[in-house]
């Protein structure tokens, strides 16, 4: 599995997507009464943002929840994102020390 960097149009689109998981209720609309903290944001909602097809942005959310970055739920039939803050520091630790 390879890692692209921020300064890549995928790891433009992967950081933005992190970025706006800090704190989804700023950028996204809560649904149905919903905490988008605790439940996370569909694909379709991220898409919507970002004005990407929905199949690419499934692809960057399926990527990084591989990763381990991102936790998934399936609500119905839906699967909604959210960070993994202790995941995201251990990565974080283990770029700073050089891998």
């Amino acid at each position: 599995m390879t890692v692209t960097s921020p300064g890549t149009p995928t790891g433009r689109i992967r950081h933005t997507i992190l970025e706006w998981l800090k704190d989804p209720a700023a950028h996204f609309p809560a649904g149905r009464g919903r905490d988008l903290a605790a439940t996370g944001v569909t694909a379709r909602a991220v898409a919507a943002k970002l004005g990407q097809p929905l199949r690419t942005v499934r692809a960057h959310l399926d990527f990084l929840a591989r990763l381990g970055v991102l936790r998934t739920r399936r609500i119905r039939c839906r699967v909604h994102y959210r960070r993994d803050e202790r995941r995201i520091a251990e990565v974080a630790r283990m770029i700073e020390k050089g891998w």
